[in-house]
């Protein structure tokens, strides 16, 4: 299945099953333009800026590459020291902890997971804010419910499976998506584990 970040259609992504951090919130009367009920992190202007000035180094490190190998090796080590130095603050700062986590179907397109039955219906807007460990990011992006799948008679659960589309979401989200989806499917590989 390709990941072309150009298509519109959900099914053109990499979906991966992994346990995230997952907040959502139905908008009043669907309104799209509603604000964003999660609250302000003071840290998200430094979190932006950092964010940036990551993406300038990744660019510049293939062009001093071309010029001294040795140079841009020792710097790319030395940037990925400092990823982990700050995953560690982060963690210690705002753990997630096990009840914090929820088995999702995670792609650029959209994300489906598990809610209490009758809670949400098809054509329901969401707010959502994911998780995503173990960088700790928080894309957010406003999704559409496209289908809920009711539990087999087997199943004794009062959860539902939400299937929702990502409706509006900045590209740097959807980017933070892709890295974390190629990053699981890097670490199934190590691991052995055939990705989905």
């Amino acid at each position: 299945m390709s990941a072309d970040p150009q298509s519109s259609d959900p099914r053109d992504y990499f979906r991966i099953e992994d346990r995230i951090g997952l907040e959502y919130c139905p908008l009043p009367g669907n309104d799209r333009t509603a604000t964003d009920p999660f609250p302000e992190d003071p840290l998200d202007g430094l979190r932006s800026e950092l964010k940036r000035l990551d993406q300038e180094f990744r660019n510049q490190l293939p062009l001093l590459a071309e010029r001294d190998r040795m140079t841009a090796t020792l710097l790319k080590t030395l940037n990925s020291r400092i990823d982990t130095l700050a995953r560690i603050i982060a963690l210690e700062q705002n753990p997630l902890q096990p009840q914090d986590l929820h088995t999702v179907i995670l792609s650029e397109g959209g994300v489906s997971f598990h809610a209490p039955r009758g809670e949400l219906a098809p054509g329901r807007i969401l707010a959502i804010r994911l998780t995503l460990p173990p960088e700790l990011c928080q894309p957010r992006a406003r999704a559409e419910v496209v289908a809920v799948t009711p539990p087999d008679d087997n199943n004794s659960s009062d959860l539902e499976q939400i299937h929702t589309t990502f409706i509006e979401i900045s590209e740097a989200d959807r980017q933070q998506i892709a890295k974390h989806v190629m990053g699981w499917q890097i670490r199934q590989r190590q691991s052995g584990r055939p990705s989905q």
